[in-house]
């Protein structure tokens, strides 16, 4: 997997370096954990996410978080390669950032960058200005940790949110 940073990122990039791993495991929750997606296509998946946001009480209108979700999407794939995607982005809906697994043990056509189905699926929302600007910061590190084959081996076979943190708590 290949990222390419501009120099305006490198500088986020640097912040994502002084990240520990283990400070992404708050951001997550039992609730946005999805050990195997329903979803059969990228329109899908992106609804599956958003209806889960809104189940766990994260956000109260699955129709913004749709929205931002889909938009993102027609700048470019969120799917950075390797079978990961990353759909992401900042909205007033959310109070706080939050992310959510899914995984896809068939593959999701999301027209990622090299071509291949995604299989591992983390979907990062965000309030437009989070009090620590962790934003970036935590996309950053979440690709680093994804640049891994071996983190995305492991990934795959998480079943329960125990399995998923503790695999988190075990990157260096």
């Amino acid at each position: 997997m290949r990222v390419v940073w501009s120099k305006k990122t490198d500088i986020k990039s640097k912040e994502a370096e002084k990240m520990e791993v283990q400070e992404l495991i708050p951001y997550f929750g039992r609730e946005l954990f999805v050990p195997q997606l329903k979803a059969k296509s990228k329109d899908a998946a992106l609804l599956e996410f958003a209806n889960l946001f809104v189940q766990s009480k994260i956000v109260r209108k699955k129709d913004l978080i749709l929205e931002l979700l889909q938009k993102r999407e027609t700048l470019g794939s969120t799917g950075i390669g390797s079978g990961v995607a990353i759909p992401h982005g900042r909205t007033t809906a959310a109070l706080e950032v939050k992310i959510a697994f899914g995984k896809s043990h068939d593959g999701i056509d999301f027209e990622a960058i090299d071509k291949k189905p995604v299989h591992l699926f983390f979907v990062v929302l965000a309030p437009p200005h989070d009090e620590n600007n962790r934003y970036l910061p935590i996309l950053g590190k979440l690709v680093e940790v994804l640049n891994e084959s071996k983190n995305r081996k492991r990934l795959l076979k998480a079943e329960s949110f125990e399995e998923f943190t503790q695999i988190f708590e075990g990157i260096e």
